[in-house]
């Protein structure tokens, strides 16, 4: 059991017969009255946000979310399948449970697959991957002085914005949590 005053963003709790993960929190000390703490959640299971207050003295139970690597393998259709490098056992993930996870991910990448008694509600892509430029305008001399970018696509299909003196062919490093450029490779 967690009680509200200790609450913290990212951990998860299990509220109302769901499953929370704490996206922000606010301690309020009002002039009148008691404190209380002000809560965003997200529901691990459909990805709704909802706000909550709490006093900080109530109590939830922390949900206990497993965290395991796996392979990505590859795409078959609607489905993604992955596997475990200890065991080899195979899983078969639908497009709904992944959602745009796999948007910088190659194959025979590792990723962490999250699940709650068993129930796997989420794919954690690895936090920076390197992945090669495919298709992009030619930069030009000279224009590199106004920190512009020109949009770019990466050998997983997904489009990025570079700096102009980046061309194609060349591997760069990208941020999978906010989809942005970060260095050449």
């Amino acid at each position: 059991m967690i009680s509200a005053g200790d609450f913290r963003n990212g951990i998860t709790i299990e509220y109302e017969n769901n499953v929370y993960q704490i996206i922000d929190f606010q301690h309020v000390k009002p002039g009148k009255g008691a404190a209380f703490v002000r809560t965003k959640l997200k529901n691990i299971k459909n990805g709704g946000v909802v706000e909550k207050t709490f006093r900080p003295t109530e109590k939830c139970p922390q949900a206990r979310i497993d965290r395991k690597d796996m392979q990505y393998l590859y795409n078959d259709g609607d489905m993604y399948i992955f596997m475990d490098v200890e065991n080899y056992e195979q899983l078969s993930l639908s497009q709904d449970a992944i959602g745009d996870a796999l948007k910088f991910v190659k194959e025979n990448d590792m990723c962490k697959i999250c699940s709650h008694n068993g129930s796997v509600f989420s794919v954690e892509p690895p936090m920076f991957v390197e992945l090669e430029i495919t298709e992009t305008e030619p930069g030009f001399k000279g224009d590199t002085a106004t920190g512009a970018s020109k949009p770019a696509i990466v050998e997983t299909g997904a489009q990025v914005m570079v700096p102009l003196f980046v061309n194609q062919g060349d591997k760069i490093k990208i941020d999978t949590r906010t989809g942005e450029y970060l260095s050449r490779a």
